[in-house]
């Protein structure tokens, strides 16, 4: 799967930037059947860093409502990961 089709989109939360400034982690949503392997690799070739670790969790989607009418949103895969000492992902400054 090519690299830039695994990594979606960045997760900017107030959660994922407490993380990025305290263990230099950093959240992607990324592609359901992506893996650890690929995401790894991903991640280093896009930002150029090198990867120490990777945690995946499959998120559920939520329940919506619009007067009786109950749906769902779709459930999508999101990773974080853990960059080696001194590496940072250029896009995440300044946000």
């Amino acid at each position: 799967m090519e690299a830039r089709k695994i990594i979606v989109q960045p997760l900017v939360t107030e959660k994922s930037t407490v993380a990025r400034e305290m263990s230099n982690q950093y959240s992607f949503r990324v592609h359901p059947r992506a893996n650890k392997h690929q995401i790894a690799r991903a991640v280093e070739d896009i930002f150029g860093v090198s990867v120490v670790k990777v945690r995946t969790m499959r998120m559920q989607g939520k329940m919506k409502r619009l007067g009786r009418n109950v749906g769902r949103r779709s459930s999508w895969k999101k990773a974080v990961v853990t960059l080696a000492e001194g590496d940072s992902v250029d896009f995440f400054e300044g946000v």
